[in-house]
């Protein structure tokens, strides 16, 4: 039981958005809520969760574990900022996430600033193109984060070195200042 509590602690959970729903009965309307609640521990490790109950606080707590249960581990950057570019989209739902320099803070809209607090990136430039629906973006921002790939990765893919591939980084970076 307090291993469980002490692991449920680890994990930062934002409330992203609530609906009412209802549904119509013989004596009147029926209301429900659905929850859409992102979990993250900060670290690279996120997960996102929908619940429904009649009760807001049950709603919130179904999302909440069925968002623990889903998490996905993300490559970060000096555990600050991506390692790339990349785009998502779900449905109608495009974001485009890119990584940007220390200090320069989350800039991105409401349920993507969410992912991004939880996850633990403190430096990101974010635009949804698409969908404005809180449920589209946060879906559209984690086909974002699964397309993420680390220089590790990228490495063992192409059998070279770490250093190969970020040496190259760093002259392109310099290339570009020596020019502007």
């Amino acid at each position: 039981m307090r291993d469980n509590q002490e692991r449920d602690s680890e994990f930062v959970d934002r409330l992203v958005h609530i609906n009412r729903v209802a549904k119509v009965v013989k004596g009147g309307r029926r209301f429900g809520f659905a929850a859409l609640v992102v979990v993250g521990d900060q670290k690279g490790r996120v997960g996102f969760g929908h619940g429904k109950a009649r009760e807001v606080p049950e709603a919130i707590r179904k999302a909440t574990e069925q968002a623990k249960r889903q998490m996905i581990r993300v490559p970060l950057r000096e555990a600050r900022t991506l390692h790339h570019d990349v785009n998502g989209r779900h449905g109608a739902g495009k974001v485009l996430l890119r990584a940007a320099p220390a200090g320069t803070g989350i800039i991105a809209g409401g349920p993507m600033r969410a992912v991004f607090e939880t996850l633990g990136i403190s430096d990101i430039v974010a635009k949804s193109q698409g969908s404005a629906n809180p449920y589209n973006m946060v879906r559209a921002t984690f086909d974002a984060l699964k397309n993420l790939e680390s220089p590790r990765s990228v490495a063992a893919r192409r059998g070279l070195k770490v250093s190969d591939i970020q040496g190259r980084r760093r002259e392109t970076d310099v290339g570009e200042t020596a020019s502007a």
